[in-house]
């Protein structure tokens, strides 16, 4: 094949290559899903995300704090995801917090609404921490300080638990009442209500494990995307092969004849041109 035929489908090829590249890269485009959070709970959002067949990986932030990055295509999944299993963690203040030294003098009514508010963050955040356990809550009423004789109310807890399906916490619910009780002063067992509910997986969360195409998990509302690759490279298979006919019929037939004939193939391939 002569030069400037061989230099045409050197162009022809880096063309196609570089429009596959864009196509490729325009499909696999990566999303921040969480930023900036402990390293401890990243893992625990990546440990779930491989778990269900997404792509993802860590990102390195600032002071100690990383995120998390999934495929464009993932991301809604990614998020049902980590719906279901409650994360990432809800973080609680504990009493240190709620009772920093801020420089002004508190009233009695406000040191009391931090106490009960600092009592029941404090509560969550141990139950929070049971296997299973998606969301906790503490829901605690102390008795007012009355006169000398009044008999006050007395002072109760609702405890509010929503946990993973599949996870039977009604045997613990004996100690969760007793940490309770033991943590309220002036509480007794009787005043202590739990409540558990389990978490229901809406229609179509799971999922089976998705394609891999080229290195990249295709999600499962990644079809659009998916349908314009394929077509961008099968408009790229087209062109190739129209160019190599063309290639063909214009350099390589006339060079064939011209040396059956023997003619040259330059005045040959002029004769056709």
């Amino acid at each position: 094949m002569s030069g400037p035929a061989m230099a045409w489908l050197r162009r022809m090829l880096r063309a196609a290559t570089l429009t596959a590249c864009v196509a490729l890269a325009a499909c696999g485009g990566r999303v921040d899903l969480l930023g900036a959070v402990p390293e401890d709970e990243a893992n625990e959002v990546l440990s779930a995300l491989l778990e269900a067949h997404i792509t993802a990986d860590k990102v390195p932030g600032k002071e100690g704090a990383v995120g998390v990055r999934v495929d464009g295509a993932q991301v809604g999944r990614a998020l049902e995801v980590l719906r279901a299993k409650g994360l990432p963690r809800e973080r609680f203040d504990g009493m240190g917090k709620v009772f920093k030294k801020e420089g002004l003098i508190s009233s009695p009514l406000e040191e009391r609404a931090r106490y009960i508010y600092a009592l029941s963050q404090e509560l969550s955040s141990t139950l929070s921490k049971m296997d299973g356990v998606l969301a906790a809550r503490v829901h605690v009423v102390l008795p007012e300080r009355g006169s000398a004789g009044e008999s006050g109310v007395a002072s109760s807890a609702a405890v509010f638990i929503k946990h993973q399906d599949g996870y039977n916490l009604e045997i613990v619910q004996p100690q969760i009442r007793r940490l309770v009780t033991n943590s309220i002063p002036g509480l007794t067992p009787e005043r202590v209500s739990v409540i558990f509910v389990a978490s229901q997986a809406r229609p179509g969360a799971e999922a089976a494990p998705q394609p891999v195409l080229f290195g990249t998990t295709l999600g499962a509302d990644s079809g659009g995307a998916l349908g314009a690759l394929i077509v961008v490279l099968a408009l790229v298979a087209l062109g190739a092969l129209g160019g190599l006919g063309w290639a063909v019929w214009r350099y390589v037939l006339p060079a064939r004849r011209a040396a059956a004939g023997g003619k040259p193939a330059g005045r040959a391939a002029e004769g056709i041109a």
